[in-house]
């Protein structure tokens, strides 16, 4: 298929490029370069040994948009551009849920335009709100910030127009804690300014661009009183984009959720220990108080996935901290801003 991957130059986005390319897909790319650099896409294509063709502009504008796809063909659309810093949207609301909606309504506007059918939309486990874990897709769905209630209304948009077209197929891919990085070193998560996750957090202080971990309470009812997430690797989350893509040619629903997580919380302490293994050394930290919002545990039920997609998460945390590690270490600064 010929698929076009918003935010392709992102964390998550450029690393399904390359899974798709391995699979035999023709691939195109629209970014803004809002939250990435355009030198990525050298490394892609190193990667791929494929030229891929780059659209730099902002899908918010329509007229670029339509002239796009009037221009290309294209059998497919996995959109992962947005937005994505809970604490900034909340800083941010209005353009928070401008970009986002504005983005994913100008989108599938020049889909319906064209013909073009099939979505694979990047969601998030942050529509689950305070709901209690494990978390399962037919759970209601709410948000507790700016960012989250954009996923839940994008979510919600997509129902309604594939309930007024039923010959559409979308994907709703709701994902926990995306981290690690490609094998190979040369693509990873490059975040702007401090970093708003843990792992890329750790990462910087094993390098030394950060002094020392904050670890936001250790009083939660958890085994060893910090917060459980569902951490999930960035290649077993890509994998989990193609099988979703496969699925939509063979479903009679137009549209589909699925959960992309391991179905288990691993707690801060034990991923900064399990990063500490990769490194090789102890890293510092500070218990602190809690931060506002943090719920105590997350973790998604991915039995559906696993069920539906013959998909599951393969790799362990060790896994995704060496991967990182190998990434962060190779490129301390992140991505040549050239």
């Amino acid at each position: 298929m010929r698929v076009l991957v918003s935010g392709g130059a992102g964390y998550i986005g450029s690393h399904t490029v390359v899974q798709l390319v391995a699979a035999g897909h023709d691939v195109l790319i629209v970014d803004n370069f809002g939250n990435s650099k355009p030198s990525v896409v050298n490394r892609l294509e190193a990667l791929t040994d494929t030229h891929l063709p780059v659209h730099s502009f902002d899908l918010r504008d329509h007229d670029k948009t339509e002239h796009l796809f009037a221009n290309e063909h294209i059998d497919a659309v996995i959109h992962f551009a947005g937005l994505k810093a809970v604490g900034e949207s909340v800083e941010l609301p209005l353009e928070y849920y401008e970009n986002n909606l504005v983005s994913t309504f100008s989108l599938v506007r020049a889909m319906r335009r064209h013909g073009v059918k099939k979505l694979v939309f990047s969601s998030s486990a942050t529509v689950y709100g305070h709901n209690t874990p494990p978390l399962v897709e037919d759970m209601p769905t709410a948000a507790t910030n700016p960012y989250g209630w954009t996923k839940v209304m994008i979510e919600q948009i997509l129902r309604d127009v594939a309930a007024a077209d039923p010959t559409l197929r979308i994907a709703l891919l709701r994902y926990f804690n995306p981290v690690g990085a490609h094998v190979s070193g040369t693509i990873g998560e490059d975040p702007q300014g401090i970093p708003n996750n843990l792992m890329p957090f750790i990462a910087q202080v094993a390098v030394g661009r950060r002094d020392k971990l904050l670890v936001f309470g250790d009083d939660y009812p958890t085994p060893d009183g910090t917060c459980l997430r569902d951490y999930i690797h960035v290649e077993d989350l890509a994998a989990g984009h193609l099988a979703a893509l496969d699925r939509l040619g063979k479903v009679d629903d137009p549209v589909s959720t699925w959960n992309l997580g391991t179905g288990h919380g691993t707690s801060v302490l034990e991923v900064l220990h399990a990063f500490e293994r990769a490194v090789g050394r102890e890293l510092p930290y500070e218990v602190v108080a809690r931060r506002a919002g943090d719920l105590p545990e997350s973790f998604a039920d991915p039995s559906r996935a696993n069920r539906e997609l013959g998909w599951s998460a393969e790799k362990t945390m060790d896994d995704m901290c060496v991967d990182q590690w190998r990434w962060q270490s190779a490129n301390p600064h992140g991505y040549p801003d050239a």
